[in-house]
């Protein structure tokens, strides 16, 4: 695990123990990584509810209420997936905020319109849900690690706010 990602974890704690609010994450590329970090900061379990793996499809439709007919239309790397993963996650553990990620870590996978190194983000609260496109470089573990990353960076920006 990156230091990188056990700081933002550190302050995500902060932010979140400073407004009584607990969080959870649903993982498709980064594979459990988001709720590593997470869990390896002593005291998390004062703000982290608890995290889903949903690497297949069925995983998503079954735990997090994805829409079949999204992943059929857009596609399980998809800003209309990470939004209902999302929201699915916040309904199922009765958070107060949730991350989720989705991607093509590689070094298969990718297509023309989603290349490797293609992974989506969707961060929710009770009143918002919002969806972030980044396109990350570099050998599988390099993807996943910068995407647990910028999920963790992203949300700290909404626990902040």
């Amino acid at each position: 695990m990156a230091d990188s990602s056990l700081s933002l974890a550190q302050q995500l704690g902060e932010a979140l123990k400073s407004k009584g609010w607990k969080m959870t994450c649903a993982e498709s590329c980064t594979g459990g990584g988001i709720g590593y970090a997470i869990t390896s900061i002593s005291g998390s379990s004062g703000w982290f509810e608890r995290g889903y793996i949903t690497y297949s499809n069925e995983a998503k439709t079954e735990v997090l209420e994805v829409d079949p007919q999204t992943l059929i239309v857009y596609g399980a790397v998809s800003e209309q997936a990470v939004e209902q993963m999302a929201s699915g996650a916040l309904k199922a553990a009765r958070a107060d905020l949730a991350v989720a990620v989705s991607g093509i870590a590689g070094p298969e996978g990718g297509s023309p319109e989603k290349p490797v190194g293609t992974v989506w983000f969707g961060i929710a609260s009770a009143n918002k849900v919002i969806s972030l496109h980044q396109r990350f470089t570099g050998d599988r573990l390099e993807i996943r690690q910068q995407a647990i990353d910028h999920a963790l960076e992203q949300a700290l920006v909404l626990a902040r706010s």
